[in-house]
C-alpha cells in the first residue's frame, strides 16, 4: 500500500469552484499578508520592531529556520525551555521576560496549543511583543478561539497542511504596521512553482496508479538534477537556510487560486479522525507524545517516541510508512543541561502521517507496521520502548530493497 507523507494535490482542485462557505482563520482575513514561505514573513515582521541587539525569546525546541530569520532581522536570540510534554517552563520564561526581552515567540507544536493565554499575560506584564508561530497549527483552536488570535502577530504556513505549492500568512492583530503594509513583494519564478506543484500532484497519481507515480517521481528528480547542473536556482521550502535574496517572494497565484476551493471542515474532521483511529490502535503498545486528542486541535502528525529515531524511521520507510524526522537539529546554542528536554525530543520524536488524504485503511496499515516493529508488551515505559529501536534496526537490515518479504 502506498502512503503519502503530505496532502495530495488532486487535479480537480484546479477546476473546482470556490467554496461558498466562509474560509477559516486566517484565510478569511482581507488584511492578512501573504508570503512564499513562513520564514520570510518572520523576517519582515521582526525587522519592523527589533533594533540591533534586542532580545527575542524562542523555545529551545524549534525548527531552526525561524531562528535564522529572526537573527537576519537583527535580533539576539535567547532560549526558554520546552518540557518533554511540549509545554513551556513558564517560571523560567517569566524570568527571561523580566530581564527585558523585546519579543516572545510561541510555537504551537504539531497543532497543539501552548498555554497561550498565560503567555499573553506574561508578555503584556513585561512589555514584550507576542508572536504566535502557527506554522504547524493551521485550523487549531483553543476554547473555540483560533490559534493566532492571542498574540500581537501570528505566522501561518499553508503548504504543511494544505496541498498548495507554497504560501504563508502573516496576521496583525493590532493596528497595521506601515512597514509591513508597504512591502513590495515579487512573484516567484515559474520553475519553482511548477516543481512544487509536481511534488504535491505526484503522490496523488502514485496513490491511484503506483507505477506511473514512481516513474513521474524519478523523472521529476532527474529534471531537478539537470536544472541544478545548469545553474538554475529555485526557491525551496525545505532547504534549512535563509536567503535574503528570496525574502521578498510572494505567495504564488496558484496557491491563491487553490486556497478558497478546499473543504476545511472536512480537512479538520479527517485529520482528527485519522489521529484518533491511530491512537486507538497504538495506545498501550508504543510510547506516545499525546495520549489524547484535545478539543479544537487540528493535528499535523501523529508523534511517537522511539529510542533511536533514525533506524526506526528507516525501517518504517522500508515498509511503506513515510515516518518523519522533523527538527533533528536546531540552533547549536540550544544544547546542554539547560536544554536536555529539547534534545530528548529531537532524538526521540518520530512523526507518522495522518493527513486528510489518508483513509482508515492507510491508518490501519501504518499501525500494523509500527506494531510489527515494536513488539511491546505491558504498560508504556521508556524501558519498554527501547525494544523498538532494536527491532527496527534488525527488521530494516533484513528487508529486501523492494520490501518483498511483506
Amino acid at each position: 500500500m502506498y502512503v503519502s507523507r503530505w496532502p495530495e494535490l488532486s487535479p480537480r482542485w484546479f477546476i473546482a469552484p470556490a467554496s461558498s462557505a466562509r474560509l477559516p482563520f486566517p484565510l478569511d482575513l482581507s488584511d492578512g499578508l501573504s508570503f512564499y514561505r513562513a520564514m520570510n514573513a518572520i523576517f519582515h515582521l521582526f525587522r519592523t520592531f527589533v533594533r540591533p541587539g534586542d532580545t527575542v525569546l524562542v523555545p529551545d525546541y524549534h525548527c531552526g529556520n525561524e531562528v535564522l530569520a529572526i537573527r537576519a532581522a537583527g535580533a539576539a536570540v535567547r532560549y526558554y525551555p520546552i518540557r518533554r510534554d511540549l509545554s513551556p517552563d513558564l517560571d523560567t520564561l517569566e524570568g527571561l521576560l523580566r530581564d527585558g526581552a523585546r519579543a516572545l515567540l510561541a510555537i504551537h507544536f504539531m497543532g497543539w496549543p501552548q498555554p497561550i493565554p498565560e503567555m499573553a499575560r506574561l508578555s503584556e506584564r513585561y512589555g514584550a511583543v507576542l508572536v504566535e508561530d502557527c506554522a504547524v497549527a493551521l485550523l487549531s483552536t483553543l476554547d473555540g478561539r483560533p490559534l493566532g488570535t492571542f498574540g500581537d502577530f501570528a505566522v501561518f504556513c499553508l503548504h504543511k497542511s494544505l496541498p498548495v505549492p507554497n504560501g504563508a500568512v502573516l496576521v496583525q492583530n493590532g493596528a497595521p504596521v506601515p512597514l509591513l503594509e508597504g512591502l513590495n513583494l515579487r512573484r516567484c519564478d515559474l520553475v519553482s512553482v511548477a516543481g512544487r506543484c509536481a511534488d504535491a500532484m505526484i503522490p496523488w497519481i502514485q496513490s491511484r496508479a503506483g507505477r506511473l507515480g514512481v516513474l513521474l517521481s524519478r523523472a521529476k528528480h532527474g529534471t531537478g538534477q539537470i536544472l541544478t547542473a545548469a545553474g538554475i536556482e529555485r526557491a525551496g521550502l525545505h532547504d534549512g537556510s535563509f536567503d535574503l535574496d528570496k525574502a521578498d517572494l510572494a505567495m504564488s497565484g496558484i496557491s491563491r487560486w487553490l486556497v478558497p476551493r478546499f473543504d476545511y471542515e472536512a480537512i479538520l474532521r479527517l485529520r482528527r479522525e485519522n489521529f484518533q483511529h491511530l491512537l486507538d490502535l497504538l495506545r498501550g503498545h508504543v510510547d506516545l507524545v499525546f495520549d489524547r486528542l484535545e478539543d479544537g486541535v487540528c493535528p499535523l502528525f501523529f508523534p511517537i517516541l522511539v529510542p533511536e529515531r533514525a533506524p526506526a524511521a528507516a525501517a518504517l520507510r522500508e515498509r511503506g510508512v513515510p515516518a518523519g524526522e522533523w527538527w533533528a537539529t536546531g540552533d547549536g546554542v540550544a544544547t546542554g543541561a539547560a536544554h536536555e528536554d529539547a534534545e530528548f525530543l529531537r532524538a526521540h520524536v518520530l512523526e507518522l502521517p495522518i493527513h486528510q488524504d489518508l483513509t482508515a485503511s492507510h491508518v490501519e496499515f501504518i499501525a500494523t507496521e509500527v506494531l510489527r516493529l515494536s513488539q511491546r508488551t505491558g504498560a508504556s515505559s521508556w524501558t519498554g520502548v527501547e525494544s523498538f529501536a532494536a527491532t527496527a534496526t534488525r527488521v530494516s537490515s533484513a528487508l529486501s530493497p523492494d520490501g518483498s518479504d511483506r
